[in-house]
């Protein structure tokens, strides 16, 4: 039988098996106005599926990624059931495959080659996402605005416990002390800036090229004192400057691209030399494959997150670089997602006044994709502790990490290297 004999119903039927086909058979029930439908055969269906049309459904087997995501925002696609269950599910059954057709991939990967992190590429991405609007981010994010994984030492850790826990975690990982000079590549809002300056006495020059992001900063510095041993600055990763104790970032290398390693590896070495440290906190994958192309498209511009067998050699092998420590904080990101999620949909009513009802769809999609894609381990979270070959202060154990110590307190813990 050709598809051109099919009547209505057998139509719906084998485009609804195309689509199980292009999602890896995940366990989902998928249904159509017409009353056509598809139900997993041998599992309870995850959740339910709902395509408005048939030339949505078409346009979903095509490119499924980046057509699902426009449905959905949209209203041409509907969720019944858990979103993140849902997505979780198909994630996981396309686990080690690239989903949909030639192309879907051919769009995906003219998208990356339209997205390149240059200069003034990276100032555009970032500015998209997140200049935005402060008083947007303020509505679901933590009392300190991180926009960054939080460690939760219980799942029954407030969410501003947990990022105050994070920013502990990474000083005792980086074993600061009083009077060194840190420098950050890409730092948000500046809370983590200003935790490292007023908790461990050290002094920070932070990277970043989001305007909103900073002049929030410099405020914040100024009304607690601390402008004067934190200071902001308005420029790319690139263009870091000057001799440190500490390089740092937090939630800045996925924006990267590998591309862009070997310059990042430059700057890395040229701010801590052979006797400096440093940690990379970042969203990264167990293989290589792109990220979402919706995700690229309509999100995040330009991300690029990377597994761990991408980035180590060439921004560490080079220098000879130590690596002393990996942490890989998954579940926690999906703790975190959790909670930005449920303060988010809190604040619907008001996000759709200051950007209508699409702009909700697509961040509810964003915000369970994310969390279902770490759910999954599709997406992972790795901290990278680092040193140069000189460094003189290599932890002897672990237990620094565990032993949440007052800043005045903490007595050094490290091998000194033999002179």
């Amino acid at each position: 039988m050709t598809l051109l004999s099919l009547n209505s119903s057998s139509l719906d039927n084998f485009l609804l098996q195309k689509l199980s086909r292009v999602i890896g058979h995940a366990p989902i029930r998928i249904v159509l106005p017409s009353g056509s439908e598809i139900c997993p055969r041998d599992a309870t269906p995850a959740g339910t599926l709902v395509i408005r049309d048939r030339q949505t459904l078409l346009r979903i087997i095509l490119s499924p990624e980046i057509e699902f995501g426009d449905a959905y925002t949209e209203g041409r696609a509907e969720i019944d059931g858990d979103m993140v269950e849902v997505l979780a599910a198909v994630f996981r059954a396309l686990s080690g495959r690239n989903p949909g057709s030639w192309f879907a991939r051919l769009s995906s990967k003219l998208l990356e080659r339209t997205q390149a992190n240059t200069l003034h590429g990276s100032r555009e991405h970032i500015h998209r996402h997140y200049d935005l609007s402060t008083d947007f981010y303020k509505l679901w994010l933590d009392s300190e605005m991180l926009y960054t994984c939080a460690y939760f030492e219980s799942p029954s850790v407030s969410l501003e416990a947990a990022q105050i826990d994070k920013m502990d975690l990474v000083c005792r990982k980086l074993q600061l002390q009083r009077g060194e000079r840190v420098v950050e590549a890409g730092c948000g809002w500046g809370a983590f800036a200003l935790y490292m300056a007023e908790h461990y006495g050290v002094r920070v020059k932070a990277f970043n090229i989001s305007q909103e992001q900073l002049a929030y900063a410099r405020a914040t510095a100024k009304r607690r004192g601390l402008a004067d041993c934190v200071e902001f600055i308005e420029d790319d990763y690139r263009n870091i400057r000057g001799t440190f104790d500490v390089f740092v970032s937090v939630g800045m290398l996925e924006h990267v691209g590998t591309e862009n390693y070997p310059a990042l590896r430059e700057v890395i070495h040229s701010a801590i030399g052979n006797s400096g440290r440093g940690l990379l906190h970042f969203i990264g994958m167990n293989r290589p494959r792109p990220l979402s192309a919706w995700i690229r498209k309509r999100i995040f511009p330009g991300a690029n997150p990377p597994t761990l067998s991408q980035m180590m050699p060439s921004l560490f092998e080079p220098w000879n670089y130590s690596v002393l420590d990996v942490e890989n904080l998954r579940l926690h990101y999906a703790q975190t997602l959790r909670h930005w999620r449920n303060r988010f949909e809190r604040s619907t009513d008001r996000v759709a006044q200051m950007f209508g009802e699409q702009f909700v769809r697509l961040w509810r999609l964003y915000l369970a994709g994310s969390e279902a894609g770490f759910v999954a381990g599709s997406l992972q979270l790795f901290q990278l502790l680092f040193a140069g070959s000189e460094c003189r202060q290599i932890p002897w154990t672990r237990a620094h990490l565990y032993e949440k110590l007052q800043p005045a307190k903490q007595e050094a813990k490290w091998m000194h290297a033999a002179s």
